[in-house]
This record gives structure tokens, sequence and C-alpha cells, in this order.
């Protein structure tokens, strides 16, 4: 049940009060009172009633000045206030109206438009408490609102930029949470795979740059069909070399096949690639390297402009043989060899002798993956 609404009654004859109040406390109305205007806006201060029955003719402070007060003040500015006098009622009211009164009575007080006067502005008072109350829990929700859009917007930055390295669907599962974020630095073992076309710099030194960018956008799309397909991740393009890992951020069952898989379709992709630029006078094919071990990944370089980095020996190893591969050879490490042996079709390569390795290194060429091999 709700508490009853409190009016206070300011007027200087006491038995005005009297009236005034029992009236209204019968009505189920609580009752505070005040002898004048000073006392009326310490009652409005410490009481905080819900409507104001002020008198007009008041010693020190009148109902006019008293008025002004209470609507000078912010907290009270709304505050119901009926004027009572027993003057000349349209002058009066008048000078009500300009001090900021709600509505007007005149002396002798008819009781059932008193009651009916103070029903309908305490209504109204209801019904403007609602509204900010309402605006309040609008106010609310709008912050909340413009906290969600800011966190929303903060992904789609975020979801943008893991874009640049990962697979749509690697991305969708870092920003849904089900990922750990691959921006942050961190160290895991992985497959690192270099791909390169064979013959492009002297391409460049003929073709017009038209055709160098035709050749690069045909040779990227598939790549990146390719390398979505086995869920690798690009670490960063140079031109015709392109880094690409295999295990990070997404954990595979098997790593080295994945990537030696991905590094057959390049292969094939490439050669089929390759029949239309011959026919355009290009002689280009694709070399690929691979290897496997632990690396530190995460971002590198400065405000504004950062990228995917992945830091170790094993993306020395996968770029050397990446150099040594001739065009349509995939060169994997001994480690990677072995772990997909049985798998795929392969032969040795010998030891290579290779910049920044103190030893000769084991490779073997792949040359397919072994019929009913899944």
């Amino acid at each position: 049940m709700s508490e009853p609404a409190r009016i206070l009654v300011v007027d200087d004859v006491p038995n005005n009060v009297k009236l005034l109040a029992d009236l209204l406390k019968v009505r189920g109305y609580e009752v505070v009172t005040a002898s004048d205007g000073d006392e009326a806006l310490e009652r409005v201060k410490d009481s905080s009633p819900d409507l104001v029955l002020l008198d007009v003719m008041m010693p020190r402070m009148n109902g006019y000045d008293t008025c002004r007060a209470i609507r000078a003040d912010p907290s009270t500015g709304i505050l119901p206030v009926i004027m009572v006098t027993a003057l000349d009622p349209a002058q009066e009211r008048i000078k009500g109206l300009e001090a900021g009164a709600d509505d007007f009575l005149t002396k002798p007080i008819n009781t059932q438009e008193l009651l009916a006067r103070v029903k309908s502005l305490l209504r109204v008072q209801s019904l403007y408490t609602q509204v900010q109350a309402q605006a309040a829990q609008l106010s609310e929700w709008n912050a909340k609102l413009e906290a969600r859009v800011q966190e929303q917007v903060a992904q789609l930055d975020r979801l943008a930029r893991l874009r640049r390295f990962l697979s749509p669907r690697v991305a969708d599962l870092i920003v849904g949470g089900k990922l750990d974020d691959p921006l942050a630095t961190h160290r895991r073992e992985v497959v690192v795979c270099f791909a390169d076309l064979r013959g492009f710099t002297k391409f460049t030194e003929t073709a017009d740059p038209e055709e160098v960018f035709a050749v690069l956008r045909a040779y990227h799309a598939e790549l990146g069909r390719l390398i979505a397909l086995h869920e690798g991740t690009v670490e960063h393009f140079a031109g015709d070399g392109v880094m690409i890992i295999f295990n990070d951020p997404l954990e595979l069952p098997d790593p080295a096949f994945s990537a030696v898989r991905m590094a057959l379709d390049v292969r094939d992709a490439v050669a089929r690639l390759a029949e239309e630029w011959k026919r355009l006078g290009h002689s280009l094919g694709c070399g690929l390297g691979i290897a496997q071990g632990y690396a530190t990944i995460g971002t590198i370089g400065f405000e504004g402009r950062y990228d995917y980095g992945t830091i170790g020996t094993v993306t020395n190893l996968a770029a050397r043989l990446c150099a040594e591969a001739a065009s349509g050879q995939i060169l994997v490490s001994q480690k990677v060899s072995a772990r997909i042996e049985g798998r795929v079709r392969a032969e040795p390569a010998g030891e290579l002798v290779l910049k920044g390795f103190s030893k000769p290194v084991g490779v073997h060429s792949v040359l397919a993956v072994r019929e009913g091999t899944t």
C-alpha cells in the first residue's frame, strides 16, 4: 500500500491551519504546518511535502515571495502550490500565477473545491514523478546501451584486426571468447610453411605493374582459400612470399599433416595458374618449405601499426627450406617428415647446409598424399 500524500498547510491564523489540517487528515492525507513563509521554507526542506496550501497575506514573507522562493530552488521547482486568499480573486490570481502558483482558492474555502483541486494536482504530481522515474530509467538504459555499443565497436575493431591474419571461423571463435587471444604474446609448438613464387623477380623486371598485380591477386586468392580450408594462419605477406603457421591460435590434432596437405594443394593450384600465366608469356612456379618447432608468437610493431609476429628458429628453418625448393617442390624438415611418415609419398633430399644453422639439415621432398589417407 502506498504512503499517503503529505500536504504542507501555511497560514498565520491558527484556526485556519487547524480547519484545513483536520479536513485533509479526515481524507487520509498527512499534514504538516507552518505559520509564516520562513517556517514554510524550512518545512519544505525537512518534510518534503507533495503539495503546499499557501496563504497569501502573512507577516514578514508573504505568500507570493514564499512561492517564488519555492520555485527558485531546483529541488522544489515543480512542487504543486495552491495559493489561498480573501482578497480580490481576479487580481490575486494573476499575482499568484506570476509568482509560480499552480492553482488558486478564495476564502471562505469551498471544501469540495479544495479537495478536488488537491486531488487533481497530486495526480499531476504523481504522473510527473512517474515520468521522471521513467526518464531516469531510460537514461540508465541508454548508458548501458552506449556501453554495449562501444563494447561491440571494440569487438568489431578487434575482429577486423584478427581477420587480417586468421580465417574467418577462427577470428569469430576468438571474439566469441572460445579461443585465447592470439595477439597476446605466448609460446607454442607450431608448424611453419613458407610459399614463394619462382621466377617472380625476373617477371617483375619485364612485366607491367598491372600484370604483376593481376598475378599476385590470382596467387593470393588461391592461397587464401587453401589456408582457410586447412585452418592455417597467415603470419605475413611479403610480395610473392607468404608465411603460414599451423597450431596457433587454433590447436590442430595433426598440424604437420595439415600444413603438408595445404602445401600440396597450393602446389597444384599454382601449377594450374602457371598454365594461364605461360600463355601470357610468364614463366612462374611455386616452391614451399615446412618446419616444426617452438616459437614465441604475439604482436610486433608500434602504436597504430601492429602485426602478428612469430619468432623462433623454426621460422628461419622453414624460410631457408623454401628458398632451397625448386619450382613445384615442397621441402620439409626431419621433424615434419617423421610426423607425416606413412601417410605421404616423399623422398630424401639429402642434407642441406643452410644459412644460420651450424650443422647440415636433413630434408625430405614431399610428392603426394598416399591413396586412402585422410
